[in-house]
């Protein structure tokens, strides 16, 4: 692949507090907002936009107060007109656009990062929208290079920008950084010094990028979202009837086979994973997702080529 220009990045927005009670990305944002207070511009080597982004969640130490707002950031959403009686996180969703966006804007700061907690065994993990985002893909690879002491991985969920439904979408680039496990409402040091590493990380690329340098390109891994998977459920009452099975709990990007234990039945049943491919389970056994009907999602493990790139200049 040739060496591609792209502009420079200028702006750069951490956000934590998306989910109130994913406490990594809150103590972090509040930790960075401390050091930038105390020596300025001299902070970072690139101007940082810190955001605390859902306070009354935060507050109740919750992960939404009316709906869940990492799902509010649809185009769709956002150019719906908002009322008195509109969600909180509708009404918030439409404020971190204004200040961050607008979303498919030049007016869009250059890169968003978003942090979140999973209560899944995902160690460090970059979500990312599109196959073709490069920056969010260049500091994946650089990310997966320099941290030694924790699995890094890349999910792609691959869905036009415009469908794309949460907070790191509104930037020109954007990722979301997920880290576990940690139980929500709770902070863990490690986890913590994980976040912390792979920010410290980011920045770093984004300010090698700028400095005119050429980063190399390359092959990154990469899962590609299936789908999700149900617990099984009573067809009557819709009710659970088996947790994830031993075997699958905390193998998160592990290869899945058919004739796999997916499920343990109350009873003491054991449920197979029944489909021809071998895919790679995540999320597994997220609390957040019981609400949403998700036990798990499934992923195709991929290769993708990246190319060169190096900053544009005028």
């Amino acid at each position: 692949m040739e060496l591609l220009s792209l502009p420079a990045l200028n702006r750069m927005a951490i956000c934590g507090g998306t989910h109130g009670n994913e406490m990594t990305g809150v103590y972090l944002v509040q930790e960075m907002a401390r050091r930038q207070k105390e020596l300025g511009d001299k902070a970072w080597p690139v101007p940082i936009v810190l955001v605390l982004s859902n306070p009354r969640a935060m507050k109740e130490c919750r992960r939404y107060s009316e709906t869940d707002l990492n799902r509010c950031f649809t185009s769709s959403i956002l150019s719906t007109p908002i009322s008195d009686s509109s969600p909180y996180e509708v009404r918030r969703a439409h404020e971190l656009n204004a200040l961050l966006g607008p979303k498919e804007s030049k007016e869009a700061i250059d890169v968003l990062c978003d942090l979140h907690n999973t209560t899944s065994n995902m160690g460090v993990t970059i979500i990312s929208y599109s196959p073709n985002e490069w920056i969010s893909l260049h500091i994946y690879k650089y990310l997966k290079m320099k941290m030694t002491s924790v699995p890094v991985r890349l999910f792609m969920v691959n869905i036009p920008i415009n469908e794309a439904y949460s907070l790191e979408s509104v930037g020109k680039n954007g990722f979301s950084l997920e880290v576990g496990p940690q139980p929500h409402g709770v902070l863990r040091a490690d986890i913590y010094n994980y976040m912390k590493e792979a920010i410290e990380l980011a920045i770093e690329w984004v300010s090698l990028f700028n400095s005119g340098a050429v980063i190399e390109g390359g092959e990154v891994e990469t899962h590609m979202f299936h789908k999700s998977i149900d617990y099984p459920r009573d067809p009557e009452s819709n009710q659970m009837t088996a947790a994830i099975h031993p075997q699958l709990q905390d193998q998160d990007f592990c290869c899945l086979k058919p004739g796999d234990p997916m499920f343990l039945s109350f009873s003491g049943e054991t449920v197979c994973y029944e489909e021809e491919d071998s895919l790679y389970p995540f999320f597994i056994n997220e609390c957040a997702y019981y609400e949403k009907g998700i036990a798990f999602h499934l992923a195709r493990k991929t290769t993708l080529k990246i190319p060169s790139v190096k900053v544009q200049r005028d």
